[in-house]
């Protein structure tokens, strides 16, 4: 991925200088008029990304071999560039590209315009026109969206039921940024043309040869990210709002641990399994995620979002145990020693005045898969996250707040020491929200180690049944706002029709625990 700081401002005239020497070297290039066969095409959507004060990141996908070039303004007509950067669009990479834009101004809407020119003709494709704003200075509220799995189950893409239409309702939200907490594709889910409803109509997927078959090679891999592009809602949301992506398990298969999934293909030399390397290539190369540090491939780092915000993205599938969650060993861990070590360093560093931790599995909603094991003190990876809330208390870190998804329903829950039979840390609350476009389910069960109380809860029901189709209302995303003066938080837990099905206010606390100033139902 390229790094390139803002240049000077352009002038008019510099602008349509380079622009029109850019034209002349092109025509030299092929004197004739080209056809519109001959110029390069965006294939699917662009993206932004990882969106911080003065930083963003920029991805589109070209139909062939080309170099992206992308340009910055503060206003809608691009009479100013404020930025601009180019990066080859290859066959090694699926022909996607990146780019890290540096050294934008802070609390600024910026508009980017991206183009494809021909790598071998020097040819200039079609331009398209995306949106960001960059993280605000003090005194600027913010708001921003959180939820996950999206085409599970085999729904996928249905143009007579409206598409992802989640992505359409979270585009009228106009938030900041995204926060995709995970199954961003069902890589081990087929698309198939049609699947039955429990009231007698039939959906109609749109299908492609990729998703066929569940995915073993990177073409398949890449081509799960491909399909999401067909959904029109989908590329409009992603090219007006900024994500910050994180992974689960669903981007490699259902529930994988670092060396229990594997295939025929067998292993790389450092013991990994190639099918979990193929599915991390297909995930970065599709992903508007900058690269961090010497470790290539890292989905954990934290993204600072200005005064009020930091915004910690915890990966809970590369570094744990490679069990499930039992054994009679009483050892298991879900984040790894490293990852831990950082997150406990950088929350301790923190001087934001909220701290999300932005997670892809729950941690008080039992399942062999996650965290919670059932009623009684930490054991195994509990023990791991035991370690980090005492961690929290003793460094006398305030105003942490877990967002997550997953559990393919919304809820609310509020982790309360004088409940738990652990209690070493401050309380604190866990919202869950989702699916975006995927199957339905009903409610799970919290045990009481952490002592987390479902203050709200919605997904489907016994009678309505599992995996309950998106057609029938029943998808989720969440809502977050920042008073940029009061520095309240809410939080409030939406549907696909917009609607806000609950809410509450949390009170930012210096040196005490947090205080609920409402709750609405």
């Amino acid at each position: 991925m390229a790094t390139l700081r803002a240049p000077r401002a352009w002038t008019r005239r510099q602008f349509l200088v380079r622009s029109t020497s850019g034209l002349t070297l092109a025509a030299l290039a092929k004197p004739s008029i080209s056809r519109a066969a001959d110029r390069p095409r965006i294939a699917g959507g662009i993206q932004s990304g990882d969106v911080s004060d003065g930083s963003a990141v920029i991805w589109a996908r070209a139909d062939r071999a080309a170099r992206m070039r992308v340009e910055c303004s503060t206003v809608e007509s691009f009479k100013t560039i404020i930025a601009s950067a180019s990066g080859d669009a290859l066959p090694d990479a699926d022909f996607t590209s990146k780019l890290l834009l540096s050294d934008l101004p802070s609390g600024q809407d910026i508009f980017y315009r991206v183009r494809f020119d021909d790598i071998a003709t020097g040819i200039a494709g079609e331009s398209r026109v995306g949106h960001f704003r960059t993280a605000p200075a003090a005194g600027q509220s913010i708001s921003f969206l959180w939820s996950g799995d999206t085409a599970g189950q085999g729904w996928g893409i249905d143009i007579s039921r409206g598409g992802y239409r989640s992505y359409r309702t979270m585009l009228d939200n106009r938030p900041d940024f995204f926060i995709h907490s995970g199954d961003h594709i069902y890589a081990d889910c087929t698309i198939p043309s049609e699947q039955k409803l429990p009231n007698g109509e039939t959906w109609r997927n749109i299908v492609t040869e990729e998703k066929s078959e569940v995915a073993h090679t990177l073409g398949q891999f890449r081509g799960n990210y491909k399909y999401n592009h067909l959904d029109e809602h989908f590329r409009d949301f992603h090219a007006s709002v900024p994500m910050f992506a994180q992974w689960d398990d669903h981007e490699v298969s259902n529930d994988w641990s670092p060396s229990g999934s594997h295939d025929e293909a067998g292993y790389e030399d450092d013991g990994t399994p190639r099918l979990v390397a193929r599915a991390r290539r297909a995930f970065f190369d599709f992903m508007p995620i900058r690269d961090i540090g010497a470790r290539q491939g890292r989905v954990y780092r934290k993204i600072a979002y200005g005064p009020l915000l930091d915004v910690f993205m915890i990966d809970m599938r590369s570094f744990r145990d490679d069990t499930w969650n039992k054994g009679s060993d009483h050892r298991g861990w879900i984040l790894g020693a490293e990852q831990l070590a950082w997150l406990k360093r950088e929350l301790a560093a923190s001087r934001a005045t909220w701290k999300v931790i932005a997670a892809d599995l729950p941690i008080g909603l039992i399942s062999l898969d996650a965290v919670a094991l059932g009623n009684g003190p930490p054991d195994r990876r509990e023990r791991e996250i035991a370690d980090l809330l005492s961690s929290i208390r003793r460094a006398g870190v305030r105003n942490i707040v877990w967002l997550t998804a997953d559990m393919h329903y919304t809820a609310a829950h509020y982790y309360d020491p004088n409940r738990a039979q652990f209690q070493d840390f401050e309380p604190f609350w866990e919202f869950v929200s989702g699916p975006l476009h995927a199957g339905t389910w009903g409610p799970g069960e919290l045990d009481d180690t952490f002592g987390p109380v479902a203050m709200y809860q919605n997904g489907c029901s016994e009678a309505q049944g599992e995996n309950l189709a998106p057609c029938f209302g029943l998808q989720f995303f969440g809502r977050v706002d920042i008073d940029g003066v009061t520095g309240v938080m809410t939080v409030t837990l939406k549907d696909v029709d917009n609607r806000d099905l609950w809410s509450v206010d949390i009170v930012p606390q210096p040196q005490e625990l947090l205080a609920v100033v409402a709750q609405h139902s």
